[in-house]
């Protein structure tokens, strides 16, 4: 089921933080009433589409923060693993260099919950608990505003990466729409025109320019 317009899964989980420091218990309700969060699980540490995935987010930060976006990753591998990988460097596969938060899910409790576990858990005939599917995050990608609440989902498969720029548009449109209440139409980016809906339900374009 979707979570868009509902409240984000609380937890707490350990996390490594600016690419170097392990804390015990991270949670997002620490950006509650601060922050917005683009929060996004990669299947797993040492391979090969998730290191262009974290890189990328890495190398649009900048953009992110200055709409006021904490970035934060998360996969199934422990808080060792997230720190092996974050000192090593790119040209040996590491994504040296990443500073925000990516959250060690190892109980993958965290992507059951936001509904990105790609299996689940089972019995066998024999009553023996057992793992259907593989035991690692979709690509899953949650924009959550500053109430806690998911305005925006997308969920790839294992091996579809991410557009970046294109999670860089959803917080762009949604902050055109809490600023002037519009609605964004297709393919619609900063400076473009939005619509407002009137009160026959006939959407009207309005120039932004």
């Amino acid at each position: 089921m979707s979570l868009v317009g509902k409240k984000a899964p609380l937890f707490n989980a350990p996390a490594v933080l600016n690419g170097e420091e392990i804390v015990e218990s991270f949670s997002l309700e620490d950006y509650i009433g601060k922050k917005e969060v683009m929060f996004f699980f990669y299947p797993k540490d040492f391979t090969f589409v998730c290191p262009t995935e974290i890189l990328a987010f890495q190398e649009k930060l900048a953009e992110f923060e200055k709409r006021g976006i904490q970035v934060v990753g998360c996969s199934c591998d422990t808080e060792e693993t997230h720190l092996a990988w974050l000192m090593t460097s790119k040209d040996n596969g590491g994504i040296e260099g990443v500073t925000y938060p990516l959250v060690a899910d190892s109980a993958k409790t965290v992507a059951s919950n936001f509904g990105v576990l790609a299996g689940d858990w089972n019995y066998s005939e024999d009553g023996a608990l057992t793992f259907e599917g593989t035991p690692v995050a979709f690509r899953g990608t949650f924009f959550i505003d500053k109430e806690g609440i998911v305005r925006h989902e997308t969920i790839n498969d294992l091996p579809l990466g991410r557009n970046i720029d294109e999670m860089i548009r959803i917080v762009d449109a949604w902050n055109h729409v809490q600023e002037h209440g519009e609605v964004c139409p297709a393919n619609w980016e900063e400076g473009k025109d939005a619509m407002s809906a009137t009160r026959d339900g006939v959407a009207e374009y309005l120039s932004t320019h």
